[in-house]
């Protein structure tokens, strides 16, 4: 069972900062994709910032030069900095990767439960 805890969300005023992470347990094979996703209320779940199975790293363009997506391999932990926040990044902030469990599995996807963040003007 492959699991994804996040943590680190919050409220904060705009300019701020916060860093989210996410510890990822269980049992995994082979990991196409990892990266953060967001919902704000009444919108669609966005993607935020990711590694690519080349371990190159894609921004949304509304988060580049401000966001900054890290993973710490030995700790099984992913992270996102996230700096400058203005109050349109207000939104539930959710991890995610799409991995195998064995040779035989299909990649899906995984998510945490989500951790909300707070941006006030």
């Amino acid at each position: 069972q492959v699991q994804l805890v996040e943590s680190g969300g919050g409220l904060v005023q705009a300019g701020g900062s916060l860093r989210l992470s996410c510890v990822i347990s269980g049992s995994i094979y082979n990991t196409n994709t990892m990266g953060w996703y967001r919902q704000a209320p009444g919108k669609q779940r966005e993607l935020v910032a990711s590694f690519s199975r080349d371990s190159s790293t894609n921004y949304s363009d509304s988060v580049k030069g401000r966001f900054t997506i890290a993973r710490d391999v030995a700790k099984k932990t992913m992270y996102l900095h996230m700096n400058s926040l203005i109050p349109e990044d207000t939104a539930v902030y959710y991890c995610n990767i799409r991995a195998s469990t064995s040779p035989t599995h299909r990649a899906e996807d995984y998510w945490g439960q989500g951790t909300q963040v707070t941006v006030s003007s």
